[in-house]
């Protein structure tokens, strides 16, 4: 395998034949960061390992010793410390990282703990990052459920995003949606009093769904009588403009975790 030459003259990572770890030497994400500690069960999201840039490996390998984190679920994550004391949101599915990067941009003193599973856009989040200076994100890399329930403090997070998520469309795969009552009762012991819970979709069938079941959650309250309009802090995404050109409805819905 040759490595590739970036821009820079740096030498990015070259591509893993099959089998094997694109970072063998750990300084990148882990291919399964949780192994075999935690149960089998079904999962909303599929790993996304494909082709990664020479830029985005090249990110990969400088920064994630520093703003990377692997969810191996073996040990309680210090949000104060990893953020500088920054109040701190956590995002399930960035995709290319470029609505978080502005969001971040924004309001830089809030803390954005960044998590998906797809190499290319972790690569691509670290870079714009590190661009523009942005020192309040941090990727977290593998399974939301793990990180909610095993390294994250009861109250420790002032808000959660989830914007797009996978509508599994299909009837026999609606069990794979990550917004569920079972989530939620996760979720909540998570989050302060007072943080927000701001999801995104542009499925109607699934915006539906996610307004029943965050609607029904007793310590959430619905800032809007439904759905809400979509707050100037969510940036239009190429992604959601694509949709929106096609006609699709995009639902927006905060709510907000009542006192203790």
């Amino acid at each position: 395998m040759e490595a590739v030459a970036v821009a820079d003259g740096r030498r990015a990572a070259p591509a893993p034949r099959r089998g094997e770890p694109m970072f063998p030497d750990g300084t990148g994400p882990a291919a399964d960061p949780a192994g075999s500690h935690h149960e089998r069960r079904i999962r909303s999201f599929q790993p996304r390992r494909s082709r990664v840039s020479p830029s985005q490996a090249d990110a990969l390998r400088r920064l994630w010793p520093t703003w990377g984190l692997d969810i191996d679920g073996l040990s309680r994550l210090d949000l104060d410390a990893f953020f500088g004391g920054l109040p701190v949101v956590l995002e399930i599915g960035f995709g290319m990282g470029e609505a978080t990067a502005q969001m971040a941009a924004a309001d830089p003193a809030t803390g954005i703990l960044a998590c998906d599973v797809h190499t290319p856009g972790q690569g691509n989040l670290l870079g714009l990052a590190e661009r523009n200076g942005l020192s309040n994100i941090r990727v977290a890399n593998g399974d939301a459920i793990i990180l909610l329930r095993e390294m994250l403090a009861p109250g420790s997070l002032a808000g959660l995003r989830i914007y797009f998520p996978d509508p599994w469309p299909k009837k026999r795969h609606h069990k794979r949606r990550l917004i569920q009552p079972e989530f939620l009762t996760l979720v909540t012991t998570r989050l302060a009093p007072g943080a927000l819970v701001h999801c995104a979709t542009d499925w109607e069938p699934y915006a539906e769904q996610m307004l029943d079941v965050l609607s029904a959650e007793p310590t959430l309250e619905n800032l809007y009588p439904g759905f809400a309009p979509r707050p100037d802090f969510r940036p239009l995404t190429k992604f959601e403009g694509q949709g929106l050109d096609k006609g699709h409805t995009v639902h927006d819905l905060l709510f907000r975790r009542r006192g203790a």
